[in-house]
């Protein structure tokens, strides 16, 4: 029997060095689909959270958590710099659908204060934040609501009553500064606004004091730029923010 060289064997085996060859090439090529189709992810990810955004802007869709939670995670789509950061985030779905109900329904009852620019809603990341601007509701220089206004404040507390959820009540300016014999400074106008829209809500509109807060921030937390007149009457305002919190128990019902 002729028995086979170590040569005839080396030939013979010649087809694993292709093979590996072969599989490493394959291999090469799995990696480079999968990197493609990560990095389509990335892209669809991105034009999704932009058409979201977009629908957010225009009041058509409620701000969600996950959403809220990727805008701060996102330096270019920062959170509105009047929303103060806490553990309401932690909201339940259903008190996400009760604020959108009731932005929906405020957006109704004040759509003309909407076209007008005087009122502003919108679904933060504390609550739902009603924008009331100094254009439609103040005097220059003064803490108390003008009468013209008290008509749209009734509307948004009877509307507020109906519901259990804290309120608070922020006061805002813009960069101009003020000193006048009653304030001495914007800090001093905005916690006034803020205090006496309280009051208006307790005294006037029968809410339980443990309901509400209030505070000033004066030019401190703009919405828009103080370069220009629009934008500092965007940031003329008190904000109304309805937090997903119920700090005061509702009484029940004596039963006859």
């Amino acid at each position: 029997m002729k028995r086979s060289t170590p040569q005839e064997r080396v030939h013979r085996d010649r087809w694993l060095v292709s093979y590996a060859d072969f599989i490493t090439l394959l291999f090469a090529f799995f990696v480079v689909l999968y990197a493609s189709s990560r990095a389509d992810e990335k892209k669809q990810s991105q034009i999704s959270h932009s058409i979201e955004s977009a629908f957010q802007v225009l009041g058509l869709f409620p701000v969600s958590v996950s959403s809220q939670q990727h805008r701060l995670a996102d330096p270019q789509n920062p959170v509105p710099v009047n929303i103060v950061a806490g553990d309401d985030l932690s909201a339940s779905p259903e008190v996400q659908q009760d604020l959108a109900q009731l932005q929906a329904q405020l957006a109704g009852l004040l759509s003309n204060q909407l076209a007008e620019h005087v009122v502003a809603l919108r679904l933060g990341r504390d609550g739902l934040v009603i924008s009331l601007r100094e254009a439609g509701f103040y005097e220059s220089g003064s803490a108390m609501p003008d009468q013209q206004s008290r008509a749209t404040l009734d509307k948004i507390a009877g509307t507020l009553a109906a519901v259990p959820y804290d309120l608070r009540v922020e006061g805002h300016t813009d960069n101009v500064p003020i000193h006048t014999q009653q304030f001495a400074s914007n800090w001093e106008l905005s916690t006034a606004r803020a205090t006496e829209l309280a009051k208006f809500l307790i005294v006037g509109r029968d809410f339980a004091p443990g309901r509400l807060s209030a505070a000033g921030f004066a030019e401190y937390h703009p919405v828009a730029s103080n370069a220009t007149a629009e934008g500092r009457g965007e940031n003329r305002r008190v904000d109304i923010i309805v937090l997903p919190r119920i700090s005061v128990v509702p009484a029940k019902k004596s039963q006859k």
